[in-house]
């Protein structure tokens, strides 16, 4: 059984998981004239790099020879994720930014706003959704339902399943507010990191070793919340990777200060 409390805190989280990236998009297109393009191909490259390519590297990686030594040990799979993800997403916003963005004025808002997209659709794919699908199957669970979830789930994939339903059974508002926690320093990470990316594209010179510097703090940020969960928890996790985000989102502040970057961004493709 699932507590109502939980069932109706999930409700809110979803809901808040969605509309929050969906209100900023919407603000940043109507206050500051941004091109939705910017938006949508943030969105769209971390779909294709961390959901689809990145997620195919490990099903390659975990279930070949080293999946079991990389699993089996808490610093080598930290390690490992939190490289997978930097090099994934952050050469995705290189890529994107090098030749998808390269019509767009060299103003801080086009990184904002694509980081806005890149980690706006992570926020509502992984928080607002997820929650959504939680809170179903939580009301499924207390209805008594447990043989409708379970139909056509094979038999050697029940036991994951009932692990699942016990899972959300322990859930609490406290663990929820903290998930929403973290999606929230996850969405300013992910804007902090665009900004400097799309600094080493138009920087150039000395600036494109942001570019490597947003791999290891992303990697960094992942690998720490991995090894910390094991020890201390994850009230301690979300402390470090809010602090870590907010550094990164102040530097990123700090290197386009002087730019005087927040301007309304051309609707052109090409200047």
């Amino acid at each position: 059984m699932v507590a109502t409390s939980t069932i109706v805190m999930m409700g809110i989280c979803a809901l808040v998981g969605i509309v929050v990236p969906v209100l900023l998009a919407i603000w940043l297109i109507k206050k500051y004239n941004v091109n939705p393009v910017t938006i949508i191909i943030g969105a769209g490259v971390f779909i294709v790099f961390a959901l689809l390519l990145e997620s195919l590297m490990h099903q390659i990686v975990l279930k070949g020879p080293a999946g079991t030594t990389i699993m089996g040990n808490t610093l080598y799979y930290a390690l490992y994720g939190g490289l997978a993800a930097g090099v994934f997403e952050e050469t995705g916003r290189f890529v994107a930014m090098k030749w998808l963005l390269r019509g767009r004025a060299s103003k801080a808002l086009t990184g904002i706003a694509y980081g806005l997209g890149h980690g706006g659709i992570e926020m509502l794919l992984l928080f607002g959704v997820s929650m959504l699908s939680n809170m179903v199957i939580s009301i499924m669970m207390n209805g008594g339902h447990l043989d409708l979830l379970l139909a056509g789930v094979p038999d050697d994939a029940k036991g994951l399943a009932y692990a699942q339903f016990a899972q959300l059974g322990s859930m609490t508002t406290g663990t929820l507010l903290i998930g929403f926690w973290e999606r929230i320093s996850a969405l300013i990470l992910q804007v902090a990191l665009s900004l400097l990316v799309w600094k080493a594209v138009r920087g150039g010179g000395r600036w494109v070793l942001l570019f490597p510097l947003a791999i290891l703090v992303h990697a960094l940020v992942d690998a720490i919340a991995v090894v910390v969960s094991q020890s201390a928890g994850m009230l301690a996790v979300e402390l470090i990777i809010t602090a870590l985000a907010l550094a990164t989102a102040a530097s990123a502040w700090l290197i386009w200060r002087p730019r005087r970057g927040i301007a309304p961004e051309t609707r052109r493709m090409t200047e």
